[in-house]
């Protein structure tokens, strides 16, 4: 077992937005980390294209009349000063103006646990507005914000961010090329270097489980994925790395987990990301399981061509993992974490498991396989059994995993929204609540225990897979089989954005469930 303690580095500070630096493919890059302050003694860019973003709250609307007359042509004011609405865009004398006037808006029902926040309003918004800047050439940006929440300014802020990455051009070390100088006006609402530095870790986190998810297999397997835990990401102090190779995996008898990879010619691991934070803590452990299946092609049970087209992103919840762990170090979060990272592919070989195989799990118990393209929760039931186990001041009080478990899910709730299991009510909630107020959406399904007969054989304990319906549930049923009776909770993603949208400017990893658990910490730590 390879142990690894980094030292603590202090992040580096981009120089320019628009100077292209090659850097570590791990080291993110950041377009908010180069904003600049505005007054009267700033030196304008003569020449160059500026575009003006302002946010107005509840209480200073009344500035839009001010900004329409400093703006705008004087054939436009009549039309905009007759104009309410939330974004209000025209070209001006100088450049392109936004106004934002954010409104409240009625609850959507459902207690609150879908209604948009403060925070993922602005996230989106401001992350949509970048691809205007490009469209409109521009060079310079002044942005102000008058009387707005901070979750506002932080959305804002993490939105630019998370819209800035683009797959391409950071792999080829141009990932901040093409945007312009952003200038924050300094008298209007300040907005703290502490606030940027927390919207720096958001979008860090997130932006970095995009890319994981991204990166194509033959770039990214079992072996690569724990070389870059130990060698290419920058952990700060009270951070140790262990992995766990095919033979330790072997020798703790985790055989579920062993299995899938067999086949594969990157053998399966585990990776342990334990957190102990420098200064001693009131909380305890919270641990985090990632699936990390970095290609699946169903194994012996293969899928068809197209439904193996967007397997790479198979490792979606080990991904989640790593950006949420990414985060809490740069973060230097209060409490006690452990990241597991369930790492296998998924592949075919003479070597593969086969259905009808029987195998004994870490805990004794023993499992059918059904299908072998149901091994995701394989590799996660080893390793959630391996979290579930630890000692003294290491027990875990919370174990979440996460993973890109079943499209069954994806049918019931879409791919914005995450399934969301629990054997507890109270973590259930607070998981809720949590994707609510991230807009990193998640809905509680029921851990219906009739559905579990369908898992039933005669030769083991029970399959590894069941009927065609409630494909989310027995799959979530399964899990709990290994959690030991440990508070638990279970976030089904899809990890993949079809699309572009809001602050996710490309189709290809989102990032799904890393603000959710970020906002889960940081409540948590309050509590």
């Amino acid at each position: 077992m390879a142990k690894i303690r980094t030292s603590s580095k202090k992040m580096k500070k981009a120089s320019s937005p628009r100077v292209s630096k090659k850097t570590s493919k791990f080291q993110i890059p950041s377009w908010i980390e180069s904003f600049k302050e505005f007054n009267k003694h700033t030196k304008a860019v003569n020449g160059e294209p500026t575009g003006y973003v302002v946010v107005l709250g509840a209480s200073e609307t009344h500035r839009a009349l001010d900004l329409f007359k400093t703006h705008a042509l004087s054939w436009q004011l009549e039309a905009l000063n007759k104009n309410e609405r939330e974004v209000t865009y025209f070209i001006g004398q100088q450049g392109p103006v936004w106004i934002f006037r954010p409104q409240s808006k009625g609850s959507a029902g459902h207690h609150g646990f879908i209604d948009e926040a403060q925070y993922s309003w602005a996230r989106d918004q401001f992350g949509s507005l970048v691809s205007h800047f490009k469209v409109n050439q521009l060079k310079t940006i002044q942005m102000e914000f008058y009387g707005v929440s901070e979750a506002h300014q932080l959305g804002a802020l993490v939105g630019f961010d998370m819209a800035a990455y683009n797959y391409r051009q950071f792999m080829d070390g141009k990932q901040l090329l093409d945007l312009p100088q952003v200038f924050l006006k300094t008298d209007s609402q300040a907005v703290s270097k502490d606030l940027i530095k927390e919207a720096l870790g958001h979008a860090r986190a997130v932006n970095l489980a995009r890319h994981l998810v991204n990166l194509p297999p033959n770039e990214l397997n079992p072996q690569s994925f724990a070389d870059l835990a130990v060698k290419k990401i920058k952990w700060n102090s009270g951070f140790k790395v262990a992995v766990w190779d095919a033979k330790k995996l072997n020798q703790e008898g985790m055989g579920l987990h062993s299995s899938v990879g067999r086949g594969a010619e990157f053998g399966p691991s585990m990776v342990h990301i334990k957190y102990r934070p420098t200064k001693k803590s009131k909380l305890k452990p919270v641990a985090f399981v990632g699936k990390g299946i970095t290609f699946d092609t169903g194994g012996l049970d293969l899928k068809p061509s197209s439904a193996m087209r967007l397997m790479k992103k198979d490792m979606g919840g080990a991904a989640t993992v790593m950006g949420l762990a990414l985060w809490a170090s740069e973060s230097q979060y209060p409490g006690p974490l452990d990241f597991y990272l369930a790492l296998a592919e998924n592949s075919v070989d003479g070597k593969s498991f086969r259905p009808s195989d029987v195998v004994t799990a870490r805990n004794g118990l023993k499992v059918e396989i059904d299908n072998t393209d149901a091994e995701g929760r394989l590799v996660l039931a080893d390793v959630l059994d391996v979290a579930c186990t630890q000692k003294g001041s290491d027990e875990a009080e919370v174990v979440i995993d996460v993973a890109t478990l079943t499209g069954a899910i994806k049918v019931g709730l879409g791919a914005e929204i995450a399934g969301l299991f629990s054997n507890d009510d109270a973590l259930a909630q607070e998981l809720s609540l949590a994707g609510q107020r991230a807009g990193d959406l998640n809905w509680r399904m029921p851990l219906y225990e009739k559905y579990w007969g369908e898992m039933s054989s005669p030769f083991a304990d029970f399959k590894n897979s069941g009927g065609g319906f409630g494909g989310a549930i027995t799959a979530a049923l399964f899990l709990q089989r290994f959690v030991r009776g440990k508070k638990w909770a279970h976030l089904d993603i899809y990890s993949w954005a079809d699309k572009a949208q809001g602050a996710v400017l490309s189709a290809g990893g989102n990032g799904q469930a890393v603000q959710c658990l970020i906002d889960f910490l940081n409540h948590r730590q309050k509590k």
